[in-house]
């Protein structure tokens, strides 16, 4: 019985309508049905799929909610999660959205394996990684921001 696939996951949100708003406006996600849980909160996806749950990070009773969430877990950008990575279509095209939207970004080109990815922190500065599988070359992108890496034009 192996794993699969990644489900999703739950973040915990400082602010959870300027997440929603994040990960529905610069990625592209789009709030799903969630059940009626004790706590408010979101169900976000692409193509009909739940990918991303949130939820406040001062929730009444996180504890009992979040089965994750404990006295001693890390509430300041020092978790064990590093990064979350998405697949994804069009880099150019979303760098070019990043940028509009005034986010810093980081690109990285593996040309060993044809992959080119995106890195963009969510508001609470969980990283997240977007691979764009079977690119050969980088692609010349605009600089967006003091943070784009060296390897755009």
């Amino acid at each position: 019985m192996p794993i699969s696939e990644l489900d999703h996951y739950f973040v915990r949100c400082r602010d959870i309508e300027r997440s929603r708003s994040f990960y529905c406006e610069a990625l592209g996600f789009e709030v799903m049905p969630r059940p009626n849980f004790p706590f408010p909160g979101y169900w976000l996806g692409v193509g009909g799929k739940v990918q991303v749950h949130m939820g406040p990070d001062a929730a009444p009773e996180a504890t009992v909610h979040y089965y994750g969430t404990s006295s001693a877990s890390a509430r300041n950008n020092a978790g064990v999660v590093d990064h979350i990575a998405f697949q994804g279509t069009d880099a150019p095209d979303m760098a070019r959205h990043l940028a509009s939207l005034g986010l810093p970004m980081r690109t990285r080109h593996i040309a060993e394996i044809s992959l080119f990815q995106i890195f963009v922190s969510d508001p609470d500065g969980l990283m997240i990684e977007l691979n764009f599988p079977g690119v050969a070359v980088a692609p010349t992108l605009e600089k967006s921001s003091p943070e784009t890496s060296g390897s755009l034009a």
